[in-house]
C-alpha cells in the first residue's frame, strides 16, 4: 500500500527543534548537488518509517531518517573516501571524528550515523563529509544558500534548479 509523502508542515512539526537543522542540511545538499530525492514512507508503527534519501547514479549520498524531535543522518564511506577523510581529518569536529573512530569497518565501508537534535556545528561537519564522499556537481547555483532551504519533497533536480534560479 502506498503511503503519501509528508507535507512540509508535518515534517516541521515532527522534527520540532531539529527542523532548522533539517532545513539547513537539506538546503546545503540541494545547493551543492544535483540528486534524486527518494522519500520512503513505511509502516508508521515501525521506528524507521520516514526517510529521505539523496541518491545519484545508483549510489546514496546520505540517508535522513525522521524521528519525533530529531533526525538521523547516515553516511557510508568506502575505502577511497576513508582515505580522503584521513587526509582532511583536522578539518572536522570532535563529535564527527569520535563517531568515525568508534564504528567498525564492514565489507562495504564505514557506516556513520549522526543523531541531530538542533542546529549545531555538526551540520557543517556533515556537509564537509559529504564533499569528501562526493564532489559537488551542481553547476547552477543561486546567489545565496537561503534559497535552497526548501523542504519540498519529491521535486526533480530540474524543479529544484528552476526554483533556486528564479
Amino acid at each position: 500500500m502506498d503511503r503519501p509523502t509528508k507535507s512540509y508542515k508535518e515534517v516541521k512539526a515532527m522534527l520540532g527543534d531539529a527542523s532548522s537543522a533539517w532545513e539547513r542540511l537539506t538546503g546545503q545538499i540541494r545547493f551543492h548537488y544535483v540528486m534524486d530525492e527518494l522519500w520512503e514512507e513505511g509502516n508508521p508503527n515501525h521506528k524507521h518509517h520516514s526517510n529521505l534519501r539523496f541518491r545519484r547514479g545508483g549510489k546514496t549520498l546520505i540517508n535522513l531518517a525522521l524521528r519525533e524531535g530529531h533526525f538521523l543522518a547516515a553516511v557510508v564511506l568506502g575505502k577511497d573516501e576513508r582515505e580522503k577523510f584521513d587526509q582532511q581529518r583536522e578539518a572536522f569536529g570532535e563529535a564527527l571524528c569520535k563517531e568515525y573512530d568508534d564504528v567498525p569497518i564492514y565489507h562495504d565501508g564505514k557506516w556513520l550515523g549522526f543523531e541531530v537534535r538542533d542546529d549545531s556545528p555538526l551540520i557543517d561537519d556533515i556537509v564537509r563529509l559529504l564533499q569528501v564522499k562526493r564532489k559537488p556537481n551542481r553547476k547552477v547555483q543561486p546567489d545565496n544558500a537561503d534559497k535552497c532551504g526548501r523542504l519540498d519533497i519529491g521535486l526533480s533536480h530540474e524543479d529544484v534548479t528552476n526554483l533556486i534560479i528564479s
